[in-house]
């Protein structure tokens, strides 16, 4: 079985995410990965954040990917 994503599709999709939503999730992350978390919210040609924690918590303790399955995003190791 071959699966194509509709990469228009899905552009759309992202670009009518409300700001204050995706906003709201990255503050979830990062309280769920501690106090040194931060969060970066942007707008490029759709709303966007990310959230952050030292490379070293990351490394040992997967802090970030644990709080993001917290938050009820699914993770999947990139191929």
């Amino acid at each position: 079985m071959e699966i194509r994503i509709d990469h228009g599709g899905a552009e759309e999709v992202l670009k009518k995410l409300d700001r204050d939503e995706i906003n709201r999730l990255a503050r979830k992350v990062a309280e769920k990965a501690g106090d040194e978390a931060v969060v970066h919210e942007y707008t490029t040609d759709r709303a966007a954040a990310s959230v952050s924690v030292p490379a070293e918590l990351q490394a040992k303790h997967g802090v970030l990917t644990r709080a993001a399955a917290e938050a009820g995003l699914e993770i999947r190791l990139r191929k």
